[in-house]
């Protein structure tokens, strides 16, 4: 791990603001993800602002009775909290199936959302990769790579890396949207569709957030009731990435919401492909996955995202 400089953040908008005006910085909290980049040599910040003490640890109702909770609310916290059990149980699911309860205890909301891929070509720094060092090429698309766990819909020529979190794909599911402070003190609110950019020719930027800016909640409208489940398949039982997760939302005329993880650089879903719900799966996923550009090693999870989906329909 290289050295690096470190300080305290006491409010948002201070952090926000050094954090764009030294060269380098990083914000950590629960440092679930940072740390493991740092110490492999593939983040190394020059700075560190920890902003696990700037407030934002609260789960709160809002006006339009939805929830807004804390960028620093922890995965287990919120996996916990009643009201999410109730009226969101699809992120309680979701939550509980990803990593272990050791590091939800640490994971925060805000984290989850910015955690970096797990392809193993972004983890060996011998290797190729854009994300990683743009311009250096993607070594999942080089022949005979290893490509079983990566992206087939979303992807591009220069990455197919996938977006890790199972947290995601139930808040893109529900409708999420996340809270920002900007370098400047100024606010924004971002819907989660929008929050992840697809790779292009410029994987290396994950995010739409600017230099300095921060997050300090996500918001859940609100509940839209209906049953909801996750289904995440996996090569083991736990503490495992998904191969496929499925978050649906169906309400009891057979419409409803569909989002798919372990698939794309983003929580997957589109609003055609919602529309096809009361159609089945094989519908569903032929408008989810149109375009899609799987290689020889993970073609099988076109079959396997219908598969699942149509199990967890079968379930009613």
């Amino acid at each position: 791990m290289r050295a690096f400089s470190y300080e305290r953040a006491n409010d948002p908008a201070h952090a926000a603001t050094r954090a764009a005006a030294v060269s380098g910085a990083k914000f950590i909290a629960g440092g679930t993800n940072l740390l493991d980049l740092m110490k492999l040599e593939i983040e190394t910040p020059a700075h560190l602002i920890d902003v696990s003490g700037t407030g934002l640890e609260r789960i709160e109702e809002t006006a339009d009775g939805g929830l807004r909770i804390g960028a620093f609310v922890s995965n287990t916290d919120l996996a916990a909290d009643s009201r999410v059990r109730r009226d969101y149980p699809v992120l309680t699911r979701a939550l509980v199936a990803g990593a272990s309860g050791q590091l939800r205890n640490k994971a925060t909301t805000g984290g989850n959302l910015l955690q970096r891929t797990r392809c193993p070509y972004f983890y060996d720094t011998a290797q190729p990769c854009n994300k990683r060092d743009p311009g250096a090429g993607c070594g999942a698309l080089t022949e005979g790579a290893f490509s079983r766990q990566l992206g087939i819909i979303g992807t591009s020529d220069a990455c197919i890396a996938t977006h890790p979190s199972d947290m995601a794909v139930a808040m893109r599911a529900l409708d999420a949207s996340v809270e920002t402070v900007t370098s400047t003190g100024a606010t924004r609110r971002i819907s989660l569709d929008e929050f992840h950019r697809l790779p292009g020719e410029t994987p290396e930027i994950e995010t739409v957030l600017d230099a300095g800016e921060m997050i300090t909640a996500v918001t859940l409208p609100a509940p839209i009731g209906g049953r909801q489940a996750y289904q995440k398949v996996r090569d083991r039982a736990s503490y495992a990435f998904a191969l496929v997760s499925v978050a649906l939302v169906r309400q009891p005329d057979g419409t409803g919401r569909v989002a798919l993880g372990g698939v794309a650089p983003k929580p997957w879903r589109r609003a055609d492909a919602d529309a096809e719900l009361p159609n089945g799966a094989h519908a569903v996923m032929a408008k989810l996955l149109a375009g899609a550009r799987p290689t020889e090693e993970n073609a099988f999870k076109v079959a396997l995202a219908e598969r699942t989906l149509a199990a967890m329909l079968a379930e009613d």
